[in-house]
Order: C-alpha cells, then sequence, then structure tokens
C-alpha cells in the first residue's frame, strides 16, 4: 500500500500522524488554556469522522503506519466508538492509540479494548488530590486514577504517564511520580513545558529534563532502556530491576528534530508539520470542495516535503500561536 513513502526535504521519514479529534476538552489544565476566554470551534468547522478516515486512508497509502488519536479530550466526542472500530481495521496501520486525561476513561475502557485500542497515553501531573485541582481546574483526581488502576487490570499495557514537569508546581513530586515505575509496568515520561497558546501560568515554569532527571537519580541512577523498532521522541530509562520505565521528551533542551517522524491533522483540518510552528496546510477546504483523494495526496504531500528542519522556539522564536487543545500535543 505505501507506494510513495512520506519524505520531506531532510530525508525524514514520515510515518507518524497525531489526529486531534476536537477541541473540547473536561479539564482547564493551566499550561494548556488561555488566559482569556477559550474560543470554541463551531461544530461545522470540526472534520467530520467520515473525513477524518478519508485523510488517514490517504495517509496510509503514503507510508502512516502509526496513529494516535488526540484532542482536546477525544472521549468527550459524541460516536468516537465507531470511529476507532473503523480506524483499527484500516490495512497497514500497525500502532493505534488514544491519549486522554483519563476523567471519563473508566466507562469507556472495555469499549475501548473491543474497538482494537491496546495503547494508553494519560495525562497526570501530579498525585495529590488537591494540586490536581489546581492544576486542571476540576477535582477529578480519584476517577483518573481509578481508571488508571482499571485499565492496567484490563491488560492495556503500555500505560503511558505523561507529566508536564513545571517549576514551582510540581517539581517536588517527581521523585515519587517516577517511583511508580519501581511496581508498575507504567511507562512514566516527563516533558519539557512549551510555550504555546498564551498559557493561563505565572511566570516561566520551564524546566530542563536535565534538571528534572538530577532530581530523580537523587538515590538511584537510571539505567537506559535499547529503543524499539516504534519508539517516539522519549528517551527511555528504568530502575534497576524495575518492571515500568521513566522517559524524558526534551523538545526545548535535547530538541529531536533531526530524526523528527512525526504530521499531525488538527481538529479544524489542517495537516500541521510541526507542533511548535505556525505552518499548516489547508486540507478541510478542498476536502469540502470535492478534491479527489490524487488533490488531496499532493496537499499532504506537500505538507510533507515543506516540514521545517527545526521547529520554531529553536530558530529564535519565542512563543507558538496556535492552542494545544486544537492541534494534538
Amino acid at each position: 500500500m505505501h507506494d510513495i513513502p512520506l519524505h520531506d526535504r531532510y530525508r525524514r521519514r514520515l510515518n507518524y500522524l497525531r489526529v486531534s479529534i476536537t477541541d473540547r476538552c473536561n479539564l482547564r489544565c493551566v499550561y494548556c488554556v488561555p488566559r482569556d476566554t477559550i474560543p470554541r470551534m463551531s461544530h461545522r468547522d470540526i472534520l467530520r469522522y467520515e473525513e477524518i478516515l478519508r485523510i488517514v486512508r490517504i495517509g496510509v497509502s503514503l507510508g502512516i503506519t502509526k496513529i494516535r488519536i488526540t484532542g482536546g479530550e477525544p472521549l468527550v466526542r459524541k460516536g468516537l466508538l465507531p470511529f476507532l472500530e473503523e480506524l483499527t481495521r484500516l490495512e497497514g496501520l500497525v500502532d493505534i492509540a488514544l491519549t486522554t486525561n483519563a476523567v471519563r476513561l473508566q466507562e469507556y475502557l472495555e469499549p475501548l479494548k473491543a474497538a482494537g485500542i491496546k495503547r494508553l497515553n494519560i495525562s497526570l501531573d501530579t498525585l495529590r488530590r488537591d494540586r490536581f485541582a489546581r492544576i486542571t481546574g476540576r477535582d477529578h483526581f480519584d476517577q483518573v486514577w481509578g481508571a488508571i488502576e482499571a485499565a492496567h487490570a484490563l491488560g492495556f499495557q503500555p500505560i503511558k504517564l505523561n507529566v508536564v514537569a513545571m517549576k514551582g508546581i510540581n517539581d517536588d513530586e517527581f521523585r515519587e511520580l517516577a517511583a511508580l515505575t519501581r511496581q508498575l509496568p507504567y511507562h512514566v515520561r516527563f516533558i519539557e513545558y512549551m510555550p504555546m497558546g498564551n498559557p493561563n501560568l505565572p511566570g516561566d515554569p520551564y524546566l530542563s529534563n536535565d534538571q528534572v532527571r538530577q532530581r530523580i537519580e537523587q538515590e538511584e541512577k537510571l539505567v537506559p532502556v535499547p529503543p524499539g523498532s516504534t519508539d517516539g521522541p522519549a528517551q527511555r530509562f528504568r530502575y534497576p530491576g524495575a518492571p515500568g520505565e521513566v522517559g524524558f521528551i526534551s523538545p526545548l533542551s535535547h530538541h529531536f528534530c533531526d530524526r523528527c517522524n512525526r504530521l499531525r491533522l488538527t481538529a479544524g483540518g489542517k495537516l500541521r508539520p510541526c507542533l511548535l510552528s505556525n505552518q499548516e496546510y489547508d486540507l478541510i477546504t478542498p476536502l469540502r470542495a470535492g478534491a479527489s483523494d490524487a488533490d488531496l495526496r499532493a496537499v499532504f504531500l506537500e505538507g510533507a516535503r515543506l516540514k521545517p528542519m527545526a521547529h520554531g522556539l529553536i530558530a529564535g522564536g519565542k512563543h507558538v500561536d496556535a492552542r494545544m487543545s486544537s492541534i494534538g500535543g
């Protein structure tokens, strides 16, 4: 099926598409929600499921093999399960995962498993109920932790817990979060804070993952995990003998632009070659104007070809305008 594999000008092989299906979310995380009112997209401006499936099929025909469904929060969009059932039946995809804040996850676990989803990425920036409420704007820690435990009991593997590392907000919990991996097969991944979308945060919460790792390794050193064939940008480690892993995703301090294999499809139908760049290519307009698959493939190929060598913050920018909720993290 992969007759014209996607490559950019720098010969990077692009086989990973992150698909945002909604800009809606049931949390109000301080690093994601802007200081001013959240401008919601109208339903007519968001890709329909059948449109997403058509774009994904075109991507697969060009060599996309890995899909991650994101939001906003994907579990708040109606009709998700039938869409996922169709998605998992697409020949050529070898890795399909869901990113969620897990507030509604427990009620969806068995249907998600039946639909063919095996891998989960869950946002979890703290293990403290009061702090969870301050970071997310909602007192839902018990629902989230209960869903993580239930997902583990049902055999979802791996369960990746994504922690945005923030100075003065959750930096006193890094060792506690990493220690989850000593007893459980979770992958706890520390992600550097990225300045985008006018977030509702005072000052500069940025910490490099070098600083995060120094705090985690105060008692015991981590050992590297050999890379796998479908690895993303995380540097992977574990404590000796531990069932889980500790990962570091460092887009600012140790950027991985030279090996980035990702494209993003926004909820509004734009192909975004780089998260930390304002560059986008319109798919929804030609799609709804009756464009052929060949026409849409041409947009896909052009967007891939013009993927920047390095993201905008490396190139001297201070901020990315777009909101994470509509792009998908």
